[in-house]
C-alpha cells in the first residue's frame, strides 16, 4: 500500500509501505477513506523536532472497517469509523476517568503513521466509534476533523470552562484555534476573542462564532484583551499554539480566578513561578482526550449542527502529500486534506 514517511526535514515522500495485518485479537484493519496533515507534523518537517529515520507519517484519520480481530466485540466489517490520534483500550481506570489519551495501554497512532491507504488500529473496541451509516461524502471532512482538532478544540474549550455568561480568548488561528472557537459558540460562550493576524483566519472565526478579533501579539495583545473586558482579561483562554510566547499570553490574558486550557503541543515552554503563583490562574490540558467527546461530536455533525471540516482549505490526493505540508508550512492552507 502506499504510504507518507518523512526521511528528514522537508523530505516527505509517498512510497510503498507493508500492509498493514492484525498483531494482537484487539485490532482493526481500516481502508482509510480520508486522513490530513496536523500543524503538529509540521515540527519534524521543519527541524525542530528529530527525524530519526524513515519515519511513518500521520494520526488522524476516517474509514471502513476491513478485518476486526479475535477479541473484538463493538466493530464488524463494513463500518464507517472515526478514531482518535491515541488508541486507548478504554476499560483503565484513566479511561473510565475521561482521560483517554492518557490510557495506561495507550498507543500513540502517529507511531503508526495514518497518512496511508489502510491502517492498523491497535485497542480498536477502546479507539474507534462508528457513525450510524456509511456518511455522505460532503461529510467525511467533518468527521475526519473530528478524530484530532475538532476534539482538541473542545477539550481545550471545555478546559477552559466555556459557558454561559463567559468570555473565552482563543490564542492560535490553526486549526485547533479555530475549532476551539466553534467549540466555545457550541458550549454556550457569550463573547469570544480571537487572537490572529491573518485575514482569512479572522474571517473564518467570526463565522465560526468569533465576536471579536486581537491581531496583537505578546505584551500588546494581552493589554488589547484587558481593554475588552474592562481591564480583568478572559475568563477562559484556549492555548492552541505551545510555544513561550503563546503560553504566557494565554495566562496573562485571563483574569485572577480564570483558566487556561492548553493543547499545542509544547516546545521550550518554561512557566515563571512567581508569576503563575500570584495569577490565581487555572491550567489544564495536555493531549487532548479526543474518544471522551466523540460520540457527541459525531452526532453534532451528523445532524449538521456543527461544520469543523471548513477548517480544510486544501484538499489534495495522497501522492501529493508532499505539496500539502508545504501549504501548510508556507501559510497557504489552514490545513490540508489528503483523499486516500
Amino acid at each position: 500500500m502506499r504510504g507518507v514517511v518523512m526521511y528528514a526535514p522537508g523530505d516527505v515522500r509517498v512510497e510503498e509501505r507493508a500492509e498493514p495485518t492484525i498483531v494482537e485479537p484487539t485490532d482493526a484493519i481500516l481502508r482509510t477513506a480520508a486522513t490530513c496533515v496536523c500543524g503538529s507534523d509540521l515540527w519534524p518537517w521543519r527541524g525542530i523536532e528529530d527525524v530519526t529515520g524513515p519515519s511513518p507519517m500521520g494520526h488522524e484519520y476516517v474509514g471502513v472497517v476491513e478485518e476486526v480481530g479475535s477479541a473484538v466485540r463493538g466493530l464488524v466489517p463494513g463500518q464507517f469509523v472515526v478514531g482518535s490520534f491515541f488508541a486507548s483500550d478504554g476499560t483503565c481506570e484513566i479511561c473510565r476517568a475521561g482521560y483517554q489519551s492518557r490510557c495506561v495501554n495507550a498507543v500513540p497512532m502517529g507511531a503508526i503513521g495514518t497518512q496511508a491507504e489502510r491502517v492498523r488500529v491497535p485497542l480498536a473496541d477502546g479507539t474507534l466509534v462508528a457513525t450510524p451509516d456509511v456518511p455522505p461524502q460532503d461529510l467525511v471532512p467533518s468527521l475526519l476533523a473530528a478524530s484530532d482538532v475538532l476534539g482538541t478544540g473542545w477539550f481545550a474549550a471545555v478546559a477552559a470552562q466555556a459557558g454561559p455568561g463567559r468570555t473565552i480568548a482563543v490564542v492560535g488561528d490553526g486549526a485547533v484555534g479555530l475549532c476551539g472557537v466553534l467549540a466555545a459558540r457550541q458550549l454556550g460562550a457569550e463573547r469570544i476573542i480571537v487572537m490572529s493576524r491573518h485575514a482569512d483566519r479572522q474571517a473564518l472565526a467570526r463565522e465560526l462564532g468569533a465576536t471579536d478579533v486581537v491581531a496583537e501579539r505578546g505584551d500588546e495583545g494581552v493589554a488589547h484583551v484587558k481593554d475588552l473586558t474592562d481591564g480583568l482579561g478572559a475568563h477562559g483562554v484556549v492555548e492552541a499554539v505551545g510555544t513561550q510566547e503563546s503560553m504566557m499570553q494565554a495566562i496573562r490574558s485571563t483574569r485572577p480566578g480564570g483558566y487556561v486550557g492548553y493543547v499545542g503541543v509544547s516546545h521550550g515552554v518554561s512557566l515563571p513561578g512567581g508569576e503563575l503563583f500570584f495569577s490565581g490562574v487555572h491550567l489544564h490540558g495536555g493531549p487532548a482526550p479526543v474518544r471522551r467527546f466523540l460520540p457527541d461530536l459525531i452526532d453534532r455533525i451528523w445532524q449538521r449542527e456543527i461544520d469543523p471540516g471548513r477548517v480544510f482549505d486544501l484538499t489534495v490526493p495522497l501522492a501529493d502529500a508532499a505539496e500539502a505540508y508545504r501549504a501548510m508550512d508556507e501559510r497557504r492552507a489552514i490545513k490540508a486534506l489528503l483523499t486516500v
